[in-house]
């Protein structure tokens, strides 16, 4: 998967930090496993000491075993023992076609852990989106549950 030369050039008006977490979504990608669904998605997280953790679907015959994108990374991140913040997560999907997806928007199971992690490191981080040729970015995943669990 790479981006289209117009996607490029959006890509290339943003920081350089949105840049970069981005591009490692697209990375992601290529990582997923998804022969069902044929939905590949990519997912990565730029921590404040400036490493990037990267997740991708995963999905299992014996559905729903799988696991999204954003919870891969995520998981990833927290079992690890990193310490440092979350400062960004960016998600990018592509269709069966290999063509960005009309939709990149994170399920409620997704949603909700994504705000977990940002209560738990009580600082909101950046959540970008790529889909369908467009970039939307969000100041925190708080945006994207007003009415989530609360601990």
């Amino acid at each position: 998967m790479k981006f289209t030369k117009s996607f490029e050039n959006q890509v290339n008006k943003l920081g350089s930090e949105e840049q970069l977490v981005l591009k490692a979504s697209l990375k992601a990608v290529s990582n997923s496993y998804s022969p069902y669904s044929h939905f590949k998605v990519g997912a990565a997280l730029l921590l404040d000491n400036g490493e990037l953790i990267l997740g991708s679907n995963q999905e299992n015959i014996a559905y729903p075993s799988g696991l999204c994108a954003e919870r891969t990374a995520l998981f990833s991140y927290g079992s690890s023992g990193i310490k440092s913040p979350i400062k960004m997560l960016a998600i990018i999907a592509f269709n069966k076609d290999k063509k960005q997806s009309d939709t990149c928007s994170p399920c409620g199971s997704c949603r909700q852990v994504m705000l977990e992690y940002e209560q738990l490191q009580k600082k909101p981080y950046k959540v970008i989106f790529s889909y369908n040729g467009k970039i939307e970015i969000l100041d925190s995943s708080a945006l994207l549950l007003p009415y989530a669990f609360h601990f």
